[in-house]
């Protein structure tokens, strides 16, 4: 996903995108996402970019080490990357730390012909000015140009080894100043718990974490400016209204296991059409007949179900979305339209902004948001 802030004379290009599948197999799913995203950068033709990865170097990292330096190669040096002479880097390596891993990297690039572009330093409490392209890697908790946090583990004990947390930069571009956060919050572990309440119980531990970053970030530690929080969210549709809306005219079976009584599967079938299966629901499991609904008019018919940012209505915004959801796409190349049966398709993966940072866009141009596929890495 990516959202355009054109002001006058600067545009600024800001890209999220839950990467950790392009890293098992980097032949196929990587270069076909470098090459989408040079014709983003062609088309918007930026001059100040950020991109904010998560799962960044997959779910095993260390596996992973010459695909991740490669990538960031590719990016640093690449021909559509050229007129971007000053960039920063900063990737969390550091995976054999439960207690501070976050897989989370952050890429920005500076157009050759941007002037006078600074960073702050958050340990000396001023701004420095960008120049060159550097890179920091492993133990990012020592570097003063950012904030960086896990969540605590009792934030979702049911995952033993939760990677989620977020990082922050401060810039100055244009005499304006704004800080940009990469976020990746929690996931739903069941579709069946998420089914069983609305909200789910997970839509409340996704709040608490956001609720968490947002007061950080106006604390009074540091002078407030405008912020802008992208990156995966994993915000869910509304499970239980979603079903319900789904299968209106469905009957309901519940298939149970057989030492527990615990319901494993839920199978909703047609009331006639010869009790057609329409869905079926396990832990790990959403198959629904009918795909095409995800994508008809970019899914629009079930944005109505798409809930968990109305509770920070007034701290948090975001421009219309006009792309189907964002997760979970197949990691088959030849069937990259196609959503996996793993969950429901939603729209995990957002541009948000502060309300000062609406009226800056508002002010001075526009902010269009295109949709990116991601597949089912959580």
């Amino acid at each position: 996903m990516a959202g355009k802030a054109a002001a006058p004379g600067t545009a600024v290009l800001l890209v999220t995108a839950n990467v950790g599948s392009l890293f098992d197999d980097p032949e196929n799913l990587q270069k076909n996402w470098l090459r989408e995203f040079y014709q983003i950068v062609h088309t918007h033709r930026p001059h100040f970019m950020a991109l904010h990865c998560q799962e960044f170097g997959g779910k095993n990292y260390e596996a992973s080490m010459s695909h991740v330096d490669k990538f960031v190669k590719e990016l640093l040096s690449s021909d559509a990357m050229k007129e971007y002479n000053r960039a920063r880097v900063y990737l969390d390596e550091n995976y054999k730390s439960q207690e501070h891993f976050t897989a989370l990297g952050s890429f920005y690039f500076l157009h050759e012909s941007l002037k006078n572009i600074y960073q702050f330093d958050f340990k000396a409490k001023k701004y420095k000015k960008v120049t060159g392209k550097e890179i920091y890697s492993d133990t990012l908790e020592s570097t003063p140009m950012l904030e960086k946090e896990k969540f605590p583990q009792d934030y979702f004990p049911e995952c033993k080894w939760s990677r989620k947390g977020f990082v922050r930069t401060r810039w100055c571009v244009a005499d304006c100043a704004f800080d940009l956060v990469n976020i990746h919050l929690f996931h739903d572990a069941s579709n069946l718990v998420a089914w069983e309440t609305s909200p789910s119980v997970y839509s409340g531990i996704r709040h608490k974490a956001l609720g968490y970053v947002l007061d950080r970030i106006i604390d009074q530690r540091f002078e407030k400016v405008s912020y802008f929080v992208f990156g995966d969210f994993n915000f869910r549709l509304d499970s239980k209204s979603v079903v319900e809306t789904l299968c209106t005219k469905a009957t309901m079976q519940t298939v149970r296991a057989a030492d527990t009584n615990e319901v494993v599967k839920l199978i909703f079938r047609e009331s006639d059409n010869d009790r057609k299966v329409m869905l079926q629901l396990e832990k790990k499991l959403f198959d629904y007949s009918h795909q095409e609904v995800f994508r008809d008019n970019n899914g629009t018919a079930l944005l109505e179900f798409d809930k968990e940012l109305s509770v920070f209505k007034d701290r948090l915004y975001e421009l219309d979305i006009s792309f189907p959801p964002s997760y979970p796409y197949s990691e088959d190349c030849s069937q990259g339209q196609q959503y996996m049966n793993t969950r429901c398709p939603a729209w995990c993966d957002r541009v948000l902004m502060s309300p000062s940072a609406k009226e800056l866009i508002l002010r001075m141009g526009t902010l269009r948001l295109e949709g990116s596929q991601r597949t089912a890495r959580e």
